[in-house]
């Protein structure tokens, strides 16, 4: 059973330094107002959850993630970082929705099934070789409006590795998501949140920015917990710019696909945005 907890200890560094950070990396995120639809804060209450509407496969996914560069060009590496983003304030009073370990056809469909009843976009930070297994089902994803991430390509512990293992872990991974769905990932997160200086080059090498979490739901642990606490942690945790750590795979993700459908709307009836960073 995969867990993705932060090491203990350096919570605190990170969040200082992201913190600090934030006002140097804010260019490069937006809200996405016009590509992570949601439903807007509103003194009246809503009429009922809407489906979103069908999208043309890869429209929505090639737009926001090619913005401002050039047919045939490549972007310039991001700088290399010394910690990951941990919680966007930039955002305002929004959240961002992650997923890791995926994509797995048992639960990632009903993950997404809620994504597009409520008409909300999340992060999928996905493993290589379930991608490898499940490639349709990553370009569903995509179709769907939803950023992709590089989540290695085995899920190992990276500062376990040698530099030449990070790198294949990583740029396997990238390889497989470009070749699935046609565009590469600007973002990864380091399996159990254990960073290094050789993910954090690897990772600006390949042309991604490196991405933590602020509120962990706590779905990855043996035995799953129930719904109900993986909501409570979600709404304790609630707040405008932070970042929810869920899965999709990895486990039995059962309890997690039921808790999305109870927490989501209670956050959207609160007037929180979901939305994603754009690069």
């Amino acid at each position: 059973m995969r867990s993705d907890q932060l090491i203990p200890g350096r919570r605190a560094v990170l969040r200082i330094a992201a913190c600090l950070g934030a006002a140097v990396t804010a260019r490069i995120l937006t809200a996405g107002q016009a590509g992570t639809p949601g439903r807007p804060p509103a003194p009246a209450p809503a009429a009922g959850p809407k489906r979103a509407a069908a999208l043309k496969p890869s429209a929505y996914r090639l737009d926001p993630m090619t913005e401002a560069v050039l047919p045939g060009s490549r972007r310039n590496p991001p700088p290399v970082r010394q910690v990951p983003f941990l919680e966007f304030p930039e955002l305002g009073h929004t959240m961002v929705l992650t997923f890791d370990d995926g994509p797995d056809p048992a639960y990632t469909p009903g993950i997404l099934r809620t994504l597009r009843e409520y008409d909300v976009r999340a992060m999928f930070l996905v493993c290589g070789e379930m991608v490898d297994s499940s490639p349709d089902l990553l370009r569903e994803i995509a179709d769907d409006g939803h950023v992709i991430g590089n989540h290695t390509w085995s899920h190992p512990r990276m500062t376990k590795l040698a530099r030449s293992e990070i790198r294949n872990e990583m740029e396997r991974t990238s390889e497989v998501i470009e070749e699935a769905i046609g565009t590469a990932p600007l973002w990864y997160r380091a399996p159990y949140g254990a960073w290094n200086r050789h993910s954090f080059e690897l990772g600006a090498e390949l042309g991604m920015e490196p991405l933590a979490w602020t509120v962990d739901s706590h779905d990855w642990t043996t035995p799953p917990p129930p719904a109900d606490s993986i909501v409570s942690r979600v709404l304790d945790g609630a707040g405008p710019g932070v970042v929810i750590l869920s899965h999709d795979a990895g486990g039995d993700r059962t309890q997690s696909v039921a808790a999305l459908r109870r927490y989501l709307p209670q956050l959207l009836d609160e007037g929180y945005r979901i939305a994603v960073p754009h690069r």
